[in-house]
Protein backbone atom coordinates (compact mmCIF):
# COMPACT_ATOMS: atom_id res chain seq x y z
CA UNK A 1 0.00 0.00 0.00
CA UNK A 2 2.91 2.41 0.69
CA UNK A 3 4.61 1.34 -2.24
CA UNK A 4 1.53 2.56 -4.57
CA UNK A 5 0.99 5.27 -2.70
CA UNK A 6 4.50 6.87 -3.22
CA UNK A 7 3.95 5.47 -7.16
CA UNK A 8 0.69 7.51 -7.33
CA UNK A 9 1.56 10.69 -5.79
CA UNK A 10 4.94 10.45 -8.15
CA UNK A 11 2.40 9.81 -11.06
CA UNK A 12 0.53 12.90 -9.94
CA UNK A 13 3.45 15.06 -9.97
CA UNK A 14 4.67 13.70 -13.79
CA UNK A 15 0.67 14.44 -14.92
CA UNK A 16 1.02 18.31 -13.52
CA UNK A 17 -0.48 19.61 -16.96
CA UNK A 18 -3.27 17.70 -17.06
CA UNK A 19 -7.16 19.52 -15.98
CA UNK A 20 -10.08 18.29 -14.04
CA UNK A 21 -13.48 19.77 -13.65
CA UNK A 22 -15.75 19.30 -10.27
CA UNK A 23 -19.42 20.78 -9.61
CA UNK A 24 -20.38 21.19 -5.58
CA UNK A 25 -19.89 17.53 -5.10
CA UNK A 26 -18.22 15.49 -7.81
CA UNK A 27 -15.14 15.93 -9.31
CA UNK A 28 -13.55 13.76 -12.37
CA UNK A 29 -10.11 13.07 -12.71
CA UNK A 30 -8.82 11.37 -15.88
CA UNK A 31 -6.46 8.31 -16.37
CA UNK A 32 -5.15 6.11 -19.24
CA UNK A 33 -4.23 3.89 -16.33
CA UNK A 34 -5.37 0.42 -17.83
CA UNK A 35 -6.28 -1.11 -14.43
CA UNK A 36 -9.86 -2.41 -14.13
CA UNK A 37 -12.39 0.47 -13.22
CA UNK A 38 -13.13 0.02 -9.63
CA UNK A 39 -15.72 2.24 -7.20
CA UNK A 40 -15.46 2.36 -3.36
CA UNK A 41 -17.69 3.98 -1.13
CA UNK A 42 -16.69 5.72 2.64
CA UNK A 43 -19.79 5.61 4.79
CA UNK A 44 -18.84 7.94 7.74
CA UNK A 45 -16.37 9.95 5.26
CA UNK A 46 -17.08 13.45 7.63
CA UNK A 47 -15.84 11.69 10.60
CA UNK A 48 -12.54 11.29 12.46
CA UNK A 49 -11.60 8.42 10.51
CA UNK A 50 -13.52 8.94 7.50
CA UNK A 51 -11.53 11.74 6.40
CA UNK A 52 -8.33 10.80 6.62
CA UNK A 53 -9.13 7.14 5.07
CA UNK A 54 -11.00 9.52 2.21
CA UNK A 55 -7.68 10.77 1.34
CA UNK A 56 -5.83 7.63 1.54
CA UNK A 57 -8.27 5.93 -0.77
CA UNK A 58 -8.13 8.90 -3.32
CA UNK A 59 -4.33 8.24 -3.26
CA UNK A 60 -4.91 4.76 -3.94
CA UNK A 61 -4.31 4.28 -8.07
CA UNK A 62 -6.73 1.37 -7.72
CA UNK A 63 -9.76 3.33 -7.17
CA UNK A 64 -11.27 5.28 -10.19
CA UNK A 65 -14.44 6.23 -8.35
CA UNK A 66 -14.77 7.44 -4.76
CA UNK A 67 -18.21 7.68 -3.06
CA UNK A 68 -18.15 9.39 0.26
CA UNK A 69 -21.29 9.38 2.46
CA UNK A 70 -22.37 10.84 5.69
CA UNK A 71 -25.48 12.40 7.32
CA UNK A 72 -23.23 16.26 6.75
CA UNK A 73 -20.21 17.66 6.20
CA UNK A 74 -19.30 15.11 2.82
CA UNK A 75 -19.45 18.16 -0.05
CA UNK A 76 -16.77 19.74 1.68
CA UNK A 77 -14.93 16.82 2.39
CA UNK A 78 -15.71 15.20 -1.50
CA UNK A 79 -14.41 19.21 -2.43
CA UNK A 80 -10.98 18.69 -0.43
CA UNK A 81 -9.66 15.72 -1.77
CA UNK A 82 -10.91 16.22 -5.08
CA UNK A 83 -8.21 18.62 -5.71
CA UNK A 84 -5.62 15.93 -5.40
CA UNK A 85 -4.85 15.44 -8.84
CA UNK A 86 -5.07 11.24 -9.00
CA UNK A 87 -7.04 8.71 -10.64
CA UNK A 88 -10.24 8.57 -9.12
CA UNK A 89 -13.65 10.67 -9.22
CA UNK A 90 -15.02 11.82 -6.43
CA UNK A 91 -18.55 12.26 -5.31
CA UNK A 92 -19.78 13.47 -1.69
CA UNK A 93 -23.36 12.52 -0.40
CA UNK A 94 -25.02 14.15 2.65
CA UNK A 95 -27.99 13.05 4.10
CA UNK A 96 -29.93 9.37 4.19
CA UNK A 97 -31.58 10.34 1.05
CA UNK A 98 -28.76 10.29 -0.85
CA UNK A 99 -27.61 6.71 0.60
CA UNK A 100 -28.36 4.98 -2.88
CA UNK A 101 -26.72 7.00 -4.96
CA UNK A 102 -23.75 6.46 -3.10
CA UNK A 103 -23.70 2.71 -2.83
CA UNK A 104 -24.90 2.26 -6.31
CA UNK A 105 -22.29 0.01 -8.63
CA UNK A 106 -19.92 0.23 -5.68
CA UNK A 107 -17.34 -3.15 -5.83
CA UNK A 108 -16.10 -1.84 -1.83
CA UNK A 109 -17.64 -0.36 0.80
CA UNK A 110 -15.67 0.36 3.43
CA UNK A 111 -18.13 1.72 6.81
CA UNK A 112 -16.32 3.42 9.49
CA UNK A 113 -19.28 5.21 10.81
CA UNK A 114 -20.75 5.70 14.30
CA UNK A 115 -19.21 7.11 17.65
CA UNK A 116 -15.89 6.42 18.59
CA UNK A 117 -14.80 5.26 22.05
CA UNK A 118 -14.04 7.69 25.15
CA UNK A 119 -12.64 7.50 28.06
CA UNK A 120 -14.65 5.09 30.82
CA UNK A 121 -16.76 3.75 27.00
CA UNK A 122 -16.80 0.23 26.89
CA UNK A 123 -17.56 -2.26 23.40
CA UNK A 124 -21.19 -2.50 25.44
CA UNK A 125 -21.70 1.33 25.04
CA UNK A 126 -20.51 1.45 21.50
CA UNK A 127 -22.65 -1.49 20.45
CA UNK A 128 -25.97 0.56 21.94
CA UNK A 129 -25.21 3.40 19.87
CA UNK A 130 -23.70 2.14 16.32
CA UNK A 131 -25.87 -1.13 16.22
CA UNK A 132 -28.43 0.48 14.44
CA UNK A 133 -26.22 3.16 12.70
CA UNK A 134 -25.07 -0.35 11.14
CA UNK A 135 -28.09 -2.07 10.89
CA UNK A 136 -29.23 1.11 8.72
CA UNK A 137 -25.98 1.03 6.43
CA UNK A 138 -25.88 -2.47 5.97
CA UNK A 139 -30.03 -2.54 5.06
CA UNK A 140 -28.90 0.30 2.69
CA UNK A 141 -26.16 -1.73 1.06
CA UNK A 142 -28.44 -4.70 0.57
CA UNK A 143 -30.51 -2.82 -1.65
CA UNK A 144 -27.91 -0.95 -4.07
CA UNK A 145 -25.05 -2.93 -4.25
CA UNK A 146 -25.36 -6.60 -2.98
CA UNK A 147 -21.99 -8.23 -4.39
CA UNK A 148 -19.88 -5.58 -3.10
CA UNK A 149 -16.97 -6.57 -0.56
CA UNK A 150 -18.06 -4.78 2.89
CA UNK A 151 -15.05 -3.59 5.15
CA UNK A 152 -16.75 -3.31 8.44
CA UNK A 153 -14.81 -0.35 10.58
CA UNK A 154 -17.55 0.22 12.81
CA UNK A 155 -16.60 -0.85 16.58
CA UNK A 156 -17.42 -2.85 18.46
CA UNK A 157 -16.37 -5.33 15.29
CA UNK A 158 -17.23 -8.28 17.35
CA UNK A 159 -20.84 -7.35 16.83
CA UNK A 160 -20.93 -5.09 14.07
CA UNK A 161 -19.73 -7.65 11.88
CA UNK A 162 -22.19 -10.09 12.66
CA UNK A 163 -25.40 -7.61 13.11
CA UNK A 164 -24.76 -6.84 9.14
CA UNK A 165 -24.39 -10.72 8.51
CA UNK A 166 -28.28 -10.83 9.80
CA UNK A 167 -29.05 -7.98 8.18
CA UNK A 168 -27.95 -9.38 4.96
CA UNK A 169 -28.97 -12.85 5.59
CA UNK A 170 -33.11 -10.78 6.21
CA UNK A 171 -32.26 -9.46 2.47
CA UNK A 172 -31.69 -12.64 0.99
CA UNK A 173 -27.62 -11.15 -0.44
CA UNK A 174 -25.29 -12.66 2.49
CA UNK A 175 -22.34 -13.69 1.06
CA UNK A 176 -19.72 -14.70 4.39
CA UNK A 177 -17.23 -14.71 1.46
CA UNK A 178 -17.80 -10.93 0.95
CA UNK A 179 -17.82 -9.56 4.61
CA UNK A 180 -15.04 -8.59 6.71
CA UNK A 181 -14.64 -7.34 10.02
CA UNK A 182 -11.68 -4.93 9.53
CA UNK A 183 -9.00 -6.04 12.29
CA UNK A 184 -5.82 -4.41 10.72
CA UNK A 185 -5.21 -2.14 13.14
CA UNK A 186 -4.22 -5.03 15.50
CA UNK A 187 -1.64 -6.41 12.93
CA UNK A 188 -0.21 -2.65 12.34
CA UNK A 189 0.07 -2.37 16.11
CA UNK A 190 1.53 -5.95 16.83
CA UNK A 191 3.84 -5.17 13.71
CA UNK A 192 5.36 -1.55 15.14
CA UNK A 193 5.73 -3.15 18.72
CA UNK A 194 7.36 -6.13 17.29
CA UNK A 195 9.65 -4.28 15.37
CA UNK A 196 10.76 -2.06 18.15
CA UNK A 197 11.27 -4.91 20.35
CA UNK A 198 12.99 -6.72 18.15
CA UNK A 199 15.30 -4.02 16.80
CA UNK A 200 14.38 -5.10 12.84
CA UNK A 201 13.24 -3.21 10.01
CA UNK A 202 9.09 -2.82 10.45
CA UNK A 203 8.58 -2.87 6.96
CA UNK A 204 9.85 -6.35 6.64
CA UNK A 205 7.86 -7.24 10.05
CA UNK A 206 4.56 -9.74 9.60
CA UNK A 207 2.31 -10.44 12.57
CA UNK A 208 -0.17 -12.74 12.55
CA UNK A 209 -3.37 -11.62 14.57
CA UNK A 210 -6.20 -13.45 15.02
CA UNK A 211 -9.07 -13.84 17.32
CA UNK A 212 -11.71 -11.46 17.85
CA UNK A 213 -11.13 -7.10 17.88
CA UNK A 214 -11.73 -6.32 21.59
CA UNK A 215 -9.33 -6.47 24.35
CA UNK A 216 -7.75 -10.47 25.52
CA UNK A 217 -9.74 -11.27 22.24
CA UNK A 218 -7.25 -10.18 20.14
CA UNK A 219 -4.12 -12.81 20.05
CA UNK A 220 -1.35 -11.59 18.10
CA UNK A 221 0.76 -14.67 17.15
CA UNK A 222 4.28 -13.50 18.22
CA UNK A 223 5.30 -16.78 17.84
CA UNK A 224 4.85 -16.67 13.94
CA UNK A 225 6.18 -13.23 13.99
CA UNK A 226 8.84 -12.46 11.20
CA UNK A 227 11.82 -12.16 10.71
CA UNK A 228 12.75 -14.26 13.87
CA UNK A 229 14.17 -12.04 17.37
CA UNK A 230 14.97 -14.18 20.27
CA UNK A 231 12.26 -12.15 23.00
CA UNK A 232 12.11 -13.73 26.55
CA UNK A 233 8.37 -14.98 27.49
CA UNK A 234 8.18 -11.64 28.99
CA UNK A 235 8.67 -9.29 26.69
CA UNK A 236 6.19 -11.36 25.10
CA UNK A 237 3.98 -10.93 27.54
CA UNK A 238 3.74 -7.51 28.02
CA UNK A 239 4.03 -6.50 23.38
CA UNK A 240 0.87 -8.70 23.49
CA UNK A 241 -0.86 -6.63 26.24
CA UNK A 242 0.16 -3.72 24.84
CA UNK A 243 -1.32 -4.68 21.22
CA UNK A 244 -4.66 -5.76 23.14
CA UNK A 245 -4.79 -2.00 25.15
CA UNK A 246 -3.39 -0.16 22.02
CA UNK A 247 -7.13 1.69 21.55
CA UNK A 248 -7.76 2.54 25.18
CA UNK A 249 -3.70 3.81 24.88
CA UNK A 250 -4.64 6.28 22.29
CA UNK A 251 -7.99 7.18 23.94
CA UNK A 252 -6.25 7.75 27.53
CA UNK A 253 -3.12 10.06 25.55
CA UNK A 254 -6.41 12.18 23.65
CA UNK A 255 -7.40 13.00 26.85
CA UNK A 256 -10.98 12.46 25.89
CA UNK A 257 -10.70 13.90 22.44
CA UNK A 258 -10.80 11.50 19.94
CA UNK A 259 -9.72 7.61 19.85
CA UNK A 260 -7.31 6.21 17.14
CA UNK A 261 -8.44 7.99 14.18
CA UNK A 262 -5.35 8.29 11.90
CA UNK A 263 -3.81 4.72 12.48
CA UNK A 264 -7.29 3.13 11.70
CA UNK A 265 -7.65 5.11 8.53
CA UNK A 266 -4.21 4.09 7.39
CA UNK A 267 -5.61 0.42 8.80
CA UNK A 268 -8.23 0.45 6.73
CA UNK A 269 -7.09 1.61 3.59
CA UNK A 270 -4.50 -0.94 3.60
CA UNK A 271 -7.28 -3.74 3.97
CA UNK A 272 -9.31 -1.91 1.61
CA UNK A 273 -6.09 -2.08 -1.40
CA UNK A 274 -5.84 -5.64 -0.41
CA UNK A 275 -9.60 -6.28 -1.32
CA UNK A 276 -9.60 -4.16 -4.60
CA UNK A 277 -5.93 -6.28 -5.58
CA UNK A 278 -7.79 -9.65 -4.94
CA UNK A 279 -10.80 -8.08 -7.33
CA UNK A 280 -8.35 -7.49 -9.88
CA UNK A 281 -6.39 -10.88 -9.61
CA UNK A 282 -3.60 -10.15 -7.81
CA UNK A 283 -2.42 -13.94 -6.40
CA UNK A 284 -1.80 -14.20 -3.05
CA UNK A 285 -2.98 -11.20 -1.22
CA UNK A 286 -3.39 -12.08 2.85
CA UNK A 287 -4.59 -10.23 4.96
CA UNK A 288 -5.92 -11.11 8.90
CA UNK A 289 -9.54 -10.18 9.33
CA UNK A 290 -12.78 -11.11 11.15
CA UNK A 291 -15.38 -13.23 9.75
CA UNK A 292 -17.97 -15.96 9.64
CA UNK A 293 -15.54 -19.08 10.30
CA UNK A 294 -15.39 -22.50 11.28
CA UNK A 295 -11.63 -22.87 12.76
CA UNK A 296 -12.98 -22.62 16.59
CA UNK A 297 -16.84 -23.15 17.90
CA UNK A 298 -16.97 -19.07 17.41
CA UNK A 299 -19.15 -18.22 14.48
CA UNK A 300 -16.99 -15.36 13.84
CA UNK A 301 -13.13 -15.46 14.54
CA UNK A 302 -10.30 -13.60 13.64
CA UNK A 303 -7.70 -15.11 10.94
CA UNK A 304 -5.51 -15.21 8.18
CA UNK A 305 -8.58 -14.91 4.46
CA UNK A 306 -6.49 -14.76 1.33
CA UNK A 307 -8.88 -12.22 -1.38
CA UNK A 308 -9.23 -14.14 -4.69
CA UNK A 309 -11.03 -13.17 -7.85
CA UNK A 310 -13.73 -16.33 -8.72
CA UNK A 311 -13.96 -17.57 -11.90
CA UNK A 312 -14.88 -14.38 -13.96
CA UNK A 313 -17.16 -12.75 -11.77
CA UNK A 314 -16.08 -9.40 -9.98
CA UNK A 315 -16.13 -11.07 -6.43
CA UNK A 316 -13.63 -12.05 -3.37
CA UNK A 317 -12.90 -15.23 -1.61
CA UNK A 318 -11.90 -15.47 1.83
CA UNK A 319 -9.89 -18.70 3.01
CA UNK A 320 -9.17 -19.31 6.63
CA UNK A 321 -5.30 -20.13 7.27
CA UNK A 322 -4.02 -20.53 10.76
Amino acid sequence: MRTSIVRSVQSAIARSSSSSSRTYVCARAYSSDSVPERKVAVLGAAGGIGQPLALLMKLNPLVSKLSLYDIAGTPGVAADVSHINTRSEVCGYAGEEHLGKALEGADVVIIPAGVPRKPGMTRDDLFNINAGIVKSLCTAIAKYCPHALVNMISNPVNSTVPIAAEVFKKAGTYDEKRLFGVTTLDVVRAKTFYAGKANVNVAEVNVPVIGGHAGITILPLFSQATPKANLSDEVIKALTKRTQDGGTEVVEAKAGKGSATLSMAYAGAIFADACLKGLNGVPDVVECSYVQSNVTELPFFASKTRKERCGGGSRARSSLRL
